[in-house]
């Protein structure tokens, strides 16, 4: 029977449907026509197709695959038909398949291995992500023996001069690595990953991807490890940096646009005692929304984030470690008050996010253009509001002071564990105590949660002996914690969310500062006047089912009331 009337018949489409389907998408055969065009799901043509030929469909997620099996099947076949074995049973070797007609590869499979197989019908995403947790990231290329695809589906959008590295480029620069690179920042970007770190080690290499704030190591073939230095040279091409350098740390940027997205890299590299590691952070721009209600800020805190923003001038600053989000706020808070008749002028290293109607300015010290200098300079270009990318020194907070007491609004960052600590941290910087009290007029410490998977997210009672002394036993009787599915990637998370703690200046803060108090005594004052610590900021977040307590422990430090 032909394939459109097979889903006709069994209900799965329209004729009008197909019909549309086939004009949109030509080139394909009809099934993967109608996925394409969103008018059936891959889930339900494969059920459908599951009934007709006889075979299971089953989740891949539950199966626990023979590995000692799977070594005696040649990986390119594998990856060049997209084919799975799994287990034996009854004499045949079960094998996972998302293209019941792939008759031609599983011949091959099943000749060159010398085994009876016996197909089931699974997802194609899942099946893709099995076979490279199992066998590894850039799997196919070592082989070299994949079908050669007829785009590697990266992009970069800043041309690389092959004539300008010469001979030290030559490995880096064939084919297989290229496209070994190539596949290792797709998955990443797949995996909607922040960093990739690429280390070496004694013997071989490791590849550890950052999702969701958590390292999670990626499966690689052993033999990539004989092309780590080609990888490590790859990447400084692509960066723009300087190849025969291997004894000082380099930093860069590759700007790529994956499969129709723009994503800039920014690739640090460091030598380390076996060779070069590698972090790259990925700044994927599709998936980035500057909204302050998007941020995760509880009414209460956004109403009075909100009123810090619109002051005319002073210092608001947003604390916390690096990768806690501290940008992404800033940025949500210029776009927040964003307008023509207000001159937004910012000094970032690097600029990480291009927004429209605000002027930017990259950091360049190599050439004495630093944070300091910049601010001093834009002074001149009459800004309203000025954002400084982090107080790193004591000539930087300065410089943020007297911008402030020249009518200015400055925000910025600082390195600090919590809100009332920023006070002495600047104070430590240099800054004479009467001049923080009197400009800083806010500080938002932060911190990011990871968010409860919607899907597979389940309540338990609550038991006190397993939870912190500080648990709100009497403001909740269920919270929930992490399983693990199909849509989380069987991590029990998916997302992150904020946990925020403010502290705004009032009479008592401004004395308690020119007495240069202790940070205990400010974060004292300020619980006493109201102030959510990021502690309680955490548990609210519990209570809303959003994320566990696990997670909260883990993020924050245990509020103790001096």
């Amino acid at each position: 029977m032909e394939l459109s009337q097979l889903l006709i018949e069994e209900g799965v489409a329209t004729p009008e449907q197909i019909e549309a389907a086939r004009g949109a998408h030509a080139d394909v055969r009809i099934d993967q026509a109608l996925i394409r065009s969103g008018a059936v799901t891959e889930d339900r043509i494969l059920r459908a197709m599951s009934h007709e030929f006889g075979m299971d469909y089953i989740d891949l997620k539950e199966v626990e695959v023979d590995t000692d099996l799977l070594r005696r099947f040649p990986t390119s076949s594998i990856y060049r038909h997209s084919l799975l074995p799994l287990y034996r049973h009854n004499g045949h070797v079960v094998v996972a398949t998302s293209d019941p007609l792939n008759l031609e590869g599983l011949d091959e499979l099943s000749s060159i291995s010398g085994f009876h197989l016996a197909p089931v019908l699974t997802r194609s995403g899942e099946l893709g992500s099995r076979i490279h947790e199992l066998l590894g990231v850039g799997g196919d290329t070592i082989n070299e023996l994949v079908k050669q695809r007829s785009e590697d589906g990266i992009e970069l959008l800043e041309e690389i001069n092959a004539d300008d590295f010469g001979e030290l480029a030559e490995g880096a620069q064939a084919p297989s690595v290229i496209r070994l690179v190539n596949e290792l920042l797709m998955e990443a970007v797949k995996l909607q990953t922040s960093d990739v770190h690429v280390e070496p080690l004694e013997h071989g290499m490791s590849v550890r991807f950052r999702l969701d704030g958590m390292l999670r190591v990626q499966p690689t073939p052993p033999e990539m490890a004989q092309f780590y230095s080609a990888i490590v040279t790859r990447l400084k091409i692509m960066s723009h940096l300087n190849i025969a350098e291997k004894r000082l740390p380099q930093d860069g940027r590759i700007k790529l646009r994956v499969s129709g997205r723009e994503v800039d890299v920014r690739v640090s590299i460091i030598p380390m005692l076996h060779g070069e590691g590698v972090v790259m952070r990925l700044l994927d721009k599709a998936r980035m929304t500057f909204d302050l209600k998007n941020v995760g800020m509880p009414p209460s805190v956004s109403s009075e984030f909100r009123k810090l923003i619109d002051l005319p001038h002073g210092i608001v600053l947003v604390t916390g470690p690096t990768g806690s989000g501290k940008s992404t706020t800033l940025y949500s808070a210029l776009s927040e008050i964003r307008d023509p008749a207000t001159k937004i002028i910012t000094v970032e290293d690097p600029v990480e996010y291009q927004m429209d109607g605000i002027s930017q300015i990259q950091v360049h010290s190599r050439i004495g253009l630093t944070f300091a200098a910049g601010l001093r300079s834009i002074l001149r270009h009459d800004p309203d509001v000025v954002l400084i990318g982090e107080i790193r020194d004591g000539e930087t907070a300065q410089a943020a002071i007297q911008a402030s007491l020249t009518g200015h609004l400055v925000f910025s960052t600082l390195h600090t564990n919590d809100a009332p600590s920023a006070f002495t941290r600047l104070v430590d910087m240099g800054v004479e105590p009467y001049l923080v009290a009197s400009t800083v007029e806010g500080i938002l410490a932060q911190r990011l949660v990871r968010r409860l998977c919607s899907h597979c997210k389940r309540a338990v009672a609550l038991d006190a002996a397993d939870l912190p002394a500080d648990f709100p036993h009497e403001t909740m009787e269920v919270v929930y914690e992490p399983v693990g599915c199909r849509e989380c990637r069987s991590t029990g998370y998916s997302g992150r969310i904020g946990v925020f703690e403010l502290l705004r200046t009032d009479a008592v803060i401004q004395r308690m500062c020119v007495e240069q108090r202790s940070s205990t005594e400010i974060r004292d004052y300020g619980l006493s006047a109201g102030m959510t610590t990021l502690r309680s900021s955490g548990w609210e977040q519990v209570a809303a089912g959003v994320t566990s307590v696990d997670e909260v422990v883990r993020i924050t430090r245990g509020d103790i009331v001096g």
